[in-house]
């Protein structure tokens, strides 16, 4: 009941995007970068062919849309080898997303120094809050969970993805894929 009650509430809530990409409140829609690429490659528009991300058109944003697509569809290693390809590697929403590769690559002390990182650069970094919240549910310290939840909610996050995603974690005991 409780877990139908989660869905539903999920299911119902109001969308707030903060902005398009990185703070997307909504799951990325396929393109063919996930439906026809493979091994790291994006999808080029402009010659409508797989390419390797550093030889694209493509610039950082939409780099790093490619990389919040793959590692939602659980490509894990396809989103780091986007990734590598940023410009700017020390831009909050790259650290944030290194911490999420390490940790969904089992590499927990990696995850931990890359949100530390990126929530030094900016600490209203909703989406590092809750990859670190999640972070601390898998090492059983729900304490510091609960505190990455509260600074999500004084931060102006409540009702985003981030604070849902982190809540939901602290109450399952299990994080996110994505």
């Amino acid at each position: 009941m409780r877990t139908a009650f989660l869905t539903l509430a999920l299911a119902t809530m109001p969308v707030s995007a903060l902005a398009v990409g990185f703070n997307d409140d909504t799951p990325p829609k396929p393109t063919e970068t996930t439906t026809t690429c493979s091994n790291g490659q994006v999808w080029d528009a402009d010659v409508k062919l797989c390419v390797d991300p550093d030889k694209s058109s493509l610039n950082d944003s939409d780099r790093m849309k490619a990389v919040r697509e793959l590692a939602y569809a659980g490509r894990i290693l396809d989103a780091e080898r986007v990734l590598d390809t940023v410009l700017d590697q020390q831009a909050d929403p790259v650290l944030t997303y290194r911490g999420f590769i390490a940790r969904k690559s089992g590499n927990s002390d990696a995850a931990l120094d890359w949100y530390g990182r990126a929530l030094a650069t900016n600490p209203d970094n909703l989406l590092a809050r809750s990859y670190l919240g999640q972070w601390h549910v898998e090492q059983g310290n729900v304490a510091l969970a609960r505190a990455e939840l509260r600074e999500i909610r004084q931060r102006g996050g409540r009702s985003t993805w981030p604070e849902v995603s982190l809540r939901m974690a602290i109450q399952s005991g299990a994080s996110y894929g994505y």
